[in-house]
């Protein structure tokens, strides 16, 4: 039952984890192609063909573009627009947009773009066939299985060139590349050249091709996706990347991802706010790698309703939004159905991203804290020489007190920070060397010219965190079935009742599972008094093409009867055998 996004599309490697200096340094090694940051809409998620079934039209795509036509009227600035995957014809090599849904192909979407001095992007399965067919001068470049095309041999990459230069010179600026298979070998070469042979000409030939692409199209923008390097499957575990990012890609990509988003393994009963850590987490991953974070492009940003997002729409949007400024990437990537936004929220969009504008384009980033993934708070740093913004995580089940970088304690003449933004419930403290924040809080603070109440993002109410919690002491047993653990504890005398489950292989090491439906009827968490089955409020209660691996849920106090012992059961439909931490808190809001 267990899958993730990799096994399911291209096979991409293992752990996302290591442990890492608690301070990571952007690098000098790569330079910038960009000279700025740029805003790039991508309307994947606000179609999705993969995990859902809702399709690209034109009808669609011009749809979102007038969203993002009414979102720059409001102050937000976006660069680009990306049309994602599936808009090829699967006979035209690329060069034919697909019939169903655009009778007239690209024209009206490529016009109305340039009409408004908003630049084009296109994505590409880079070597893989993906929806695809092979056009008759790739043949000779097909591997064994049929399913990509050598890079190094053949008629595919010098035909693919050709098609990146077709659709440059119809006004396409920014290029993705997604689902690159480094180790397609030309049918018979698999048995001629061992693995890293075929994975060393693959490279040499693509990045070849890309610089010259590059020399001839200097504003050109490519960025990086699945199959370059890095690992994205999960938050847990100790090691490095199993499968690093070649550094030499930096001669060709202004930015690499750091994967989709998705929940963490960090158990949070807000389930989007465990998905700022998996982002979080993997941004740091990858700096500790030694990717510049100017480099890296979290592309966390996702408001829509379809089976890629989990459904989410707008759930704690405002915090997404600035977490991915706050990580300091220079390509800045939007998803989704934009229409979600109101006017409103336009507004508070331009407002965050002019106060994030020239602190993302000093470049001077930096991390701190702890390792997400690890359940160790954590931050983001973004200095200039007059002020800074720290963007500040508590991803525990206890309240924190988190301490802020040295630098800025001993250079900020102007006295303690300001929360700028928080989430609701739990109001954090702000000393010059620290802030207290409640279990799984986000905070904004600024610094020097930031402290200032003009500056103020006001309270993400749709998140809420307690103001206070404790441990409750509960002895949990195996139970009758399989993969199922009870206990009995006492009503708390005041607040609620904080369950968390967090699924374990039987040698420790955390598992993730999957479900075409909903994973609250996959881990399930159910609790009794009597006769009487009491009211959970839960959060995890998606259908995850990613995996999950924890549960949390919530009995109110007014759900509760006085003094009567309340008995917990916990269970996984994991077909493996599994181990189940389990953990209870009182919380009160």
């Amino acid at each position: 039952m267990r899958r993730s996004l990799a096994g399911i599309l291209i096979g991409l490697a293992l752990l996302l984890c290591a442990a890492a200096p608690l301070r990571a340094q952007p690098s000098a090694n790569h330079r910038p192609f960009l000279s700025g940051p740029i805003w790039v809409y991508n309307n994947w998620s606000s179609y999705d063909e993969l995990s859902d079934d809702v399709p690209l039209t034109e009808a669609a795509a011009m749809h979102e573009f007038g969203q993002v036509l009414r979102l720059r009227r409001l102050g937000v600035h976006i660069d680009y627009y990306v049309m994602d995957a599936f808009w090829y014809d699967p006979d035209g090599g690329y060069r034919k947009w697909r019939s169903e849904g655009w009778p007239d192909g690209p024209e009206h979407w490529l016009g109305a773009l340039e009409q408004n001095g908003v630049l084009p992007g296109l994505w590409f399965s880079t070597n893989s066939l993906a929806h695809l067919y092979p056009a008759p001068q790739w043949k000779n470049s097909l591997s064994k299985n049929g399913g990509a095309m050598a890079l190094y041999t053949g008629g595919f990459l010098p035909d693919f060139m050709d098609v990146l230069q077709y659709w440059y010179n119809r006004g396409v600026r920014l290029f993705k590349f997604d689902f690159a298979d480094l180790t397609a070998a030309a049918k018979g070469d698999e048995t001629k050249f061992s693995p890293a042979e075929i994975r060393e000409k693959n490279i040499v030939a693509l990045r070849a091709a890309l610089i010259d692409f590059r020399a001839r199209n200097p504003d050109v923008v490519l960025v990086g996706f699945n199959g370059f390097g890095g690992d994205y499957d999960s938050t847990a575990g100790p090691l490095p990347f199993a499968d690093p990012l070649d550094p030499r890609w930096f001669d060709v990509f202004d930015s690499v991802y750091a994967g989709d988003p998705r929940p963490s393994d960090v158990p949070e009963f807000d389930f989007w706010r465990s998905m700022d850590i998996y982002s979080d987490h993997a941004v740091r991953r990858f700096a500790a790698n030694g990717i510049p974070l100017r480099r890296i492009d979290s592309t966390s940003f996702m408001v829509g309703d379809t089976g890629t997002n989990y459904h989410r729409r707008t759930g704690g949007w405002k915090g997404m939004l600035l977490l991915e400024m706050a990580r300091g990437g220079w390509v800045n990537t939007l998803h989704g159905n934009l229409e979600l936004l109101s006017d409103s929220d336009g507004r508070w969009f331009a407002r965050a991203q002019k106060l994030y504008a020239p602190l993302q384009q000093a470049g001077s980033t930096t991390m701190f804290g702890g390792i997400p993934g690890a359940v160790q708070p954590y931050g983001f740093a973004s200095e200039r020489n007059d002020g800074a913004l720290y963007a500040v995580v508590n991803p525990a089940q206890s309240i924190e007190t988190v301490a802020l970088p040295p630098r800025q304690r001993e250079e900020d003449p102007h006295g303690p920070g300001r929360v700028l933004f928080r989430d609701s419930g739990f109001e954090p403290v702000v000393e010059r060397d620290s802030i207290r924040l409640g279990p799984g809080q986000l905070a904004l603070i600024g610094f020097g010219r930031y402290a200032s109440a003009v500056y103020d993002l006001g309270v993400q109410a749709d998140i809420r965190i307690p103001r206070s919690i404790a441990p409750v002491a509960a002895r949990f047993v195996r139970g009758a079935a399989r993969n199922t653990v009870e206990a009995v504890v006492l009503p708390p005398a005041s607040g609620d009742l904080r369950i968390v489950m967090q699924q374990r292989d039987l040698d420790g090491h955390i598992m993730r599972s999957m479900s075409k439906t909903s994973m609250a009827h996959f881990f399930v968490i159910a609790a009794t008094q009597g006769r009487k089955t009491l009211r959970l409020h839960l959060r995890y209660d998606h259908a995850v093409w990613s995996g999950l691996s924890w549960a949390v849920a919530e009995i109110h106090r007014e759900d509760m009867a006085h003094k009567l012992p309340i008995r917990i059961r916990l269970s996984s439909a994991d077909t493996d055998k599994m181990r189940l931490d389990e953990f209870v808190y009182n919380v009160i809001y």
